[in-house]
């Protein structure tokens, strides 16, 4: 090439760079990457942690310049745990920690982009186009993260550019963060000093001279395996001008833990999280369901966050344990809207054990002011995440969401004694027949210190008012015979001293009981009952059927009945011919989130037919008619289910319920007092919805030849 041809080829040089980049003054990718990438030979980048992601989107903006002949080097912070510090600062072999870090890290992924991505860093490092080391401090027996950026650009003809900022070479450092870089151009009086500096503070690094810091050759296996995954992956990335123009990733944008200005806070709100503060971060919230306890505990969590940061200088782990999966997902979306990307722990922990290990590494270095968590209540009480929380040292809040479920025996045993701050919720903290279990949850949480009753939030239009409509429902000849039978079983094991309220489950006497409960539950002539209402208001949308679980008790020796869910969605579906789908435990996740969102529209789901699967924490305010066949004494149920119905939501005025109370025949030879005590607690259910209905005397004028019959008319 003659010295002509070599003028006439553009160089850094020819470039209009500008000594600083700033985000909200122009596009630094376009402007200044993409440029320096089509004319420069070398690049050398040293750059925040290694992780599959980042790799991964890194390889999109080098394709074309290594297709062009370019050499590139990488310096990155491998991504260790708090175990893997930990080992080597015991003097463990420090090329095992390393690889057993970046193995981690490469067996996280499986999503085809990502893995497109490292297979072609692989095929650049087997063309020996690519080089990567990883650098760390490590001072005085400490280990700490590499968190430097800066970056080098030469092009064939020997000019230099170097820069220094904040910028990433990830989706969110490169486009969707807020980021400013500081250019020095070699060739101008004062930048060339610096960017010569710069340039031998990298190849220092690289030769691994520079004090405090570690930096290793990238481990073998680990290569090995980038350069297998290269050959596996025969996928080439599109070698487009703007490669490096990427969509932005939602995990590169910045957190800040903060109260959302759009959220208006009520009275009763800031009068619950007062009342925690002045109990130390100790107590439980028991409030209506619908009332918000997601966003009080969120509020109250923001601003202990905010006063450990600003008096103690410290970070916070927030750990909110819920019992369900859909619950989980709910908290997720609830912390985005306060500016925070919790991490979901549930199903197989290889998709969040090591997000968890990273951040809480993080944390410990100093880099990350919260970890927020969000787990069922299943891999709480897991080994591993048990594990973890065993590692915490840093000042740490528990949130149980549903409270009442961690008072069992197995789940309140794995509550974490390092918690200093604990916050529970719950419509109904106490659990049902378990003095025990409450008891142990006050032990922990604190006592109630803020009550918001059912009452209180109607009044204040925090849930809106109702209508209740209660049925009685006469069982027919069949199961009278087994529910007299039944009664007289249940009899003789109260003459032998056994008690109703501490009947174990599993017992004669809880197997009896419960099997009393299905007679009810499943009674017949609630179908019949339920169809008539369901007629009344057939063009009505937000419409929720809550079966009985199982199906109808049969006597001994026989075969069980029919089950009632397949009973209604025959009845709502195929006979009455409304818009109908069922919601059960069985239902996959992401049919759930369908369902209620067609729910939600108004124009295409009339009624939903659910078993247990809507009773806590399902957000469905749109909710305005609901259908009660289920039995339960239990004042939990009934309240959520109430809860649930009970919503604000636009246009939504009031909600109607309908609850369907099988009752024996009249004269039937069964134990008068037994048969009295028994129906006070299908009766409790009743009154508690009736008296704070909008129509109370339906409720009493239905209930009174009943209570008349049993002498109950002090209820």
């Amino acid at each position: 090439m003659t010295s002509t041809e070599k003028k006439t080829k553009p160089g850094l040089r020819d470039l209009p760079l500008n000594a600083r980049y700033r985000s909200n003054r122009g596009d630094v990718v376009k402007d200044f990457y993409l440029p320096a990438f089509r004319v420069a030979s070398t690049y050398s980048r040293a750059v925040g942690y290694f992780t599959s992601t980042s790799l991964a989107l890194y390889s999109r903006g080098i394709e074309k310049f290594a297709r062009n002949g370019g050499q590139m080097r990488l310096i990155a912070s491998p991504n260790l745990t708090q175990d893997d510090v930990l080992d080597i600062e015991r003097g463990y072999s420090l090329r095992d920690i390393l690889t057993r870090a970046t193995e981690r890290v490469l067996n996280l992924e499986d999503a085809a982009s990502v893995l497109d991505g490292l297979g072609l860093l692989g095929r650049l490092i087997a063309d020996e186009k690519l080089d990567i080391k990883l650098a760390f401090v490590r001072h005085e027996g400490r280990i700490g993260i590499y968190h430097e950026k800066l970056g080098i650009f030469r092009d064939p003809s020997g000019d230099l550019v170097a820069f220094t900022g904040s910028s990433n070479e990830t989706a969110g450092g490169l486009v969707a963060n807020f980021e400013s870089i500081e250019v020095y151009r070699g060739w101008l009086d004062g930048d060339g000093e610096r960017a010569a500096s710069l340039e031998h503070d990298f190849n220092t690094l690289w030769a691994n001279n520079t004090p405090m810091l570690s930096v290793e050759d990238f481990p073998e296996v680990s290569r090995d395996r980038l350069i297998d995954l290269g050959k596996e992956r025969k996928y080439i990335l599109p070698a487009t001008a703007d490669a490096l123009a990427f969509p932005a990733s939602d995990e590169d944008s910045p957190e800040r833990f903060a109260i959302p200005e759009a959220l208006r806070i009520r009275d009763y709100q800031r009068k619950a999280v007062d009342a925690w503060f002045a109990e130390q971060g100790r107590g439980i919230l028991k409030m209506a369901t619908g009332t918000g306890k997601t966003k009080t505990s969120l509020i109250a969590a923001c601003k202990l966050a905010e006063a450990i940061s600003q008096q103690r200088e410290e970070p916070l782990v927030v750990l909110i344990v819920a019992p369900l999966q859909h619950l989980v997902d709910q908290w997720m979306k609830e912390l985005r809207e306060f500016g925070i990307r919790g991490i979901p722990v549930y199903e197989a922990s290889r998709a969040w054990l090591p997000v968890v290990e990273e951040q809480l590494t993080q944390m410990r270095l100093g880099l990350r002011p919260l970890v927020a968590m969000v787990a069922t209540n299943k891999s709480f009480s897991g080994d591993k995440f048990q594990a973890i929380m065993d590692r915490i040292g840093q000042p740490f809040l528990i949130i149980a969401d549903e409270v009442h479920n961690l008072g069992s025996a197995s789940l309140r045993s794995m509550l974490p004694a390092k918690a200093t701050y604990r916050l529970g919720l719950s419509a109904t903290p106490e659990r049902w027949n378990d003095d025990l279990g409450t008891s142990a949850l006050v032990t922990y949480f604190g006592n109630v210190l803020f009550e918001l009753g059912l009452d209180q939030a109607i009044q204040i239009g925090a849930l809106c008012r109702y209508n209740y409509h209660p049925r009685l429902i006469t069982l027919d000849e069949a199961e009278t015979e087994l529910y007299a039978e039944l009664s007289a079983k249940i009899a003789v094991r109260m003459a032998a001293g056994e008690e109703l309220g501490a009947a174990d489950p599993e017992s004669m006497l809880g197997l009896l009981l419960r099997k009393r409960a299905g007679v009810l539950g499943h009674a017949a002539g609630k179908l019949a009952a339920l169809a008539g209402d369901l007629k009344a208001h057939r063009d009505a949308w937000f419409q929720l059927v809550y079966c009985a679980e199982g199906a109808r008790p049969a006597n001994t020796g026989e075969p069980d009945g029919p089950n009632q869910l397949r009973e209604v969605t025959d009845l709502i579906g195929n006979q009455m011919r409304l818009t109908a789908h069922v919601y059960v435990s069985d239902t996959p996740r992401t049919e759930r989130k369908e369902l209620l969102r067609r729910f939600g529209r108004g124009d295409d789901l009339q009624v939903l037919i659910a078993m247990r699967c809507l009773d806590e924490g399902v957000d469905i305010p749109d909710a305005r008619t609901g259908y009660l066949l289920a039995s339960s004494s239990n004042p939990r149920q009934f309240i959520q289910r109430r809860g649930r119905l009970l919503r604000k939501a636009d246009g939504k005025e009031r909600a109607e319920i309908f609850d369907y109370l099988a009752v024996p025949r009249d004269g039937i030879p069964i134990n008068f007092e037994l048969e009295r005590r028994l129906l006070v607690r299908e009766l409790s259910r009743a009154n508690e919805f009736g008296k704070l209905s909008q129509n109370y005397e339906e409720t009493l004028r239905v209930l009174r030849p009943l209570k008349e019959r049993y002498q109950l008319m002090d209820m």
